[in-house]
């Protein structure tokens, strides 16, 4: 089902190591549905929207839980002028109409960027925002897009001046009067072209102080906006409720191949190795050698954006969050330099994912079917070292990983294809 109002997903503990314990055999029940083992049940059960927790709170944004704030947020968020020019919203990349993303391979704002735009329904359950994790908040993420040159393309100045042109009553009521901006150069921006940056670095610090911390105060209430957001239930969620409770009626919410393609899913396709919990997604970053977009200059990922979240100054110890350096401990213990991120990517979450082609963190891949046999080919990375293994070919992935070949008949991947529907 599409995602509409929910929230995200959390992984369940070692799913992995449940899955193998489960059982990959069933029976086929006398009454026509299938019987699990009971291992089997436990993995099934940690998919279930109903095992979601609440998202975690973040104490670096002190409005993400008022209404007001996520009232603000829902009009900023499709406020076509916070842009350059004027015709580009948070929306136009993550239109509620197609579970917050566009259908794209790239995405495409004042210009074309080189990833696909991320579905960011339960990205508050994530600790690192993007396909490569350069955000380490759904706050600090907002901004991102709003300054990058082919996305809004905007400056923060202008983006003051149009919430105290605009919205000055609502920012106010959350985050206080706004500050002084009569003078200020209608373009200027830290990250904006040569004469933006000269017009910043002329500004009085506590004015760049000043004009940053309205800008921090808008990807807050973009932030609780996008926070109150929810999935809703899928028929695969309605068939492991009905495992559960042992009604047969239920169990015919999902056909038998999609039941077959549950199998494959947590049995040998290994999915639920990288795609556990509610969300489906354990929020890590793995290399499974995707071809890249450009051969010529493939896409560092996870490597190349560790160095920028450190360095960020809205990150979590930055002076712009609502808390202290001591509650972000991702960011203190996060891995920044292991051969492991070479060329790796966030792992997607599956909610709604058959309505979201194409695939993959640059489009890469058009159908679901694509995917699916090229984790079976699984081909040597352009860039670092995959974690796939494939035994025909007489290679191995990374040792660390500890993966056996993911070894998928015709009708598996039929099968396979035909469950992720169901999500």
């Amino acid at each position: 089902m599409t995602a509409t109002r929910m929230f995200g997903v959390v992984v369940a503990a070692s799913v992995f190591s449940v899955v193998t314990l489960a059982s990959a055999e069933y029976r086929q029940g006398a009454s026509g549905t299938e019987t699990w083992s009971a291992e089997d049940v436990k993995v099934l059960a940690s998919l279930s929207l109903k095992r979601l927790p609440p998202a975690p709170i973040d104490p670096s944004n002190a409005v993400e839980r008022l209404p007001a704030a996520v009232e603000l947020g829902r009009r900023l968020f499709s406020d076509v002028r916070f842009s350059r020019n004027g015709a580009v919203s948070c929306a136009s990349c993550h239109d509620p109409a197609r579970q917050f993303q566009d259908g794209l391979p790239v995405g495409q704002g004042v210009g074309t960027g080189s990833r696909r735009a991320m579905p960011i329904v339960g990205a508050a359950y994530s600790s690192w925002l993007f396909w490569d994790g350069r955000k380490d908040s759904l706050w600090s993420q907002a901004l991102g897009p709003l300054e990058d040159a082919v996305e809004h393309g905007g400056t923060r100045t202008r983006y003051a001046r149009l919430i105290a042109a605009h919205y000055r009553k609502d920012y106010e009521a959350l985050f206080g009067a706004l500050p002084d901006l009569e003078g200020l150069p209608l373009d200027a921006s830290p990250l904006g072209d040569k004469a933006e940056r000269a017009a910043w670095d002329a500004m009085d610090v506590r004015r760049r102080d000043a004009v940053s911390r309205v800008f921090s105060n808008i990807g807050k209430a973009i932030a609780a906006y996008e926070k109150s957001l929810r999935h809703e239930p899928s028929r695969f969620d309605r068939y492991v409720d009905a495992v559960i409770s042992g009604s047969p009626a239920g169990q015919s919410s999902l056909r038998a191949d999609e039941v077959r393609g549950l199998k494959v899913f947590i049995g040998k396709g290994q999915c639920v190795s990288c795609h556990n919990g509610p969300l489906m997604t354990d929020q890590q970053f793995h290399n499974t050698g995707v071809p890249p977009r450009n051969a010529a200059a493939p896409d560092r990922g996870r490597a190349a954006a560790t160095q920028k979240v450190l360095g960020d100054e809205f990150n979590c110890r930055g002076a712009f969050n609502d808390a202290g350096d001591s509650q972000c401990p991702e960011l203190q213990f996060m891995v920044a330099d292991e051969p492991v991120l070479e060329g790796a990517f966030k792992t997607p979450g599956l909610r709604g994912v058959a309505q979201r082609p194409p695939y993959m963190h640059a489009g890469q891949f058009a159908t679901l079917e694509r995917v699916v046999r090229h984790y079976v080919e699984a081909p040597h990375a352009a860039v670092g070292r995959s974690e796939l293994s494939h035994r025909h070919a007489g290679r191995k992935g990374d040792p660390k990983a500890g993966r056996a070949p993911i070894e998928l008949t015709d009708a598996d991947i039929a099968d396979l294809v035909s469950f992720l529907g169901a999500l």
